[in-house]
């Protein structure tokens, strides 16, 4: 009777086990459709501010500038309100300071720099200025270099030769471009002008990019201020400096930026 009760006992653990099996199965199963059902959750989308009008958009869609986003090409390629250019690289400068009080700028100076004298025809001289305005350039580095260590000088903008712009002092200040100088007759010239350095010396033509580049920085900024007029280095400081040089065309540029010849009181003359 024993035996039977056993067998009949084992029979029963065994049905429940399989019984169990076959429902832990079903679960699971029943589990898994369930949660394939369930709408997936969408990674949270980052946000960024556009620079220019501080707009919110997802990050995405942004158009990005260095550390720095924009809402289109538009504001990407304007100057904002601080006086900055989102399409150039920031490089801000310590050599500057306000303009006097309710002064705006109406002249743009046209200067060129290399560093070293010559040194973009063989090498990319391009950082030597970025440091050179920045106060950071490595006076060891260059024998010219130890010349000029002391020197404290800026300007709004350099356009390399690769037609790359970098800004290094809002156009609202002023920056140490011109030194001692006089346009028409007004002395100080850093009060009231916007400086724009072009990488290259007196002795090698400017690249066509350069003047390319040019053009659409003056048209940026004759948005802001449209009656610029325009003069090189030589024009203010005659009995100091030479720059532009000859080799800058100066109706190249009045042409690349559909600039009327009236806004260039020195002329058109390469000099």
């Amino acid at each position: 009777m024993i035996k039977w009760f056993l067998l009949f006992l084992g029979a029963a653990v065994f049905y429940l086990w399989v019984k169990g099996k076959k429902q832990a199965k079903f679960n699971a199963e029943k589990a898994s459709r369930s949660k394939a059902k369930q709408p997936k959750i969408a990674d949270p989308v980052v946000m960024v501010q556009c620079q220019y009008c501080s707009v919110h958009l997802p990050k995405p869609e942004a158009i990005a500038k260095e550390d720095r986003f924009y809402c289109s090409q538009k504001h990407l390629n304007a100057l904002d309100e601080k006086g900055w250019l989102g399409a150039a690289h920031w490089r801000p400068s310590p050599n500057q300071d306000a303009r006097p009080e309710g002064m705006a700028p109406d002249l743009m100076v046209i200067h060129h720099i290399s560093l070293p004298p010559g040194g973009f025809a063989d090498r990319n001289s391009t950082s030597f200025i970025v440091d050179f305005f920045q106060n950071r350039l490595d006076s060891s580095l260059h024998p010219y270099f130890e010349e000029i260590a002391d020197q404290k000088v800026s300007s709004h903008f350099l356009i390399s030769r690769s037609g790359e712009v970098f800004q290094f002092v809002s156009i609202q200040n002023k920056a140490w471009h011109a030194g001692l100088s006089s346009f028409l007759g007004r002395e100080k010239c850093n009060d009231f002008s916007i400086g724009v350095e072009l990488e290259g010396d007196g002795e090698h033509p400017f690249e066509e990019i350069q003047y390319q580049a040019l053009a659409g920085l003056t048209a940026q900024i004759q948005d802001a201020y449209p009656n610029l007029l325009f003069a090189g280095h030589s024009d203010i400081a005659p009995n100091r400096k030479t720059d532009p040089g000859a080799q800058f065309n100066w109706e190249k540029f009045q042409s690349r930026a559909s600039i009327s010849s009236e806004k260039f009181p020195f002329g058109l003359r390469s000099r």
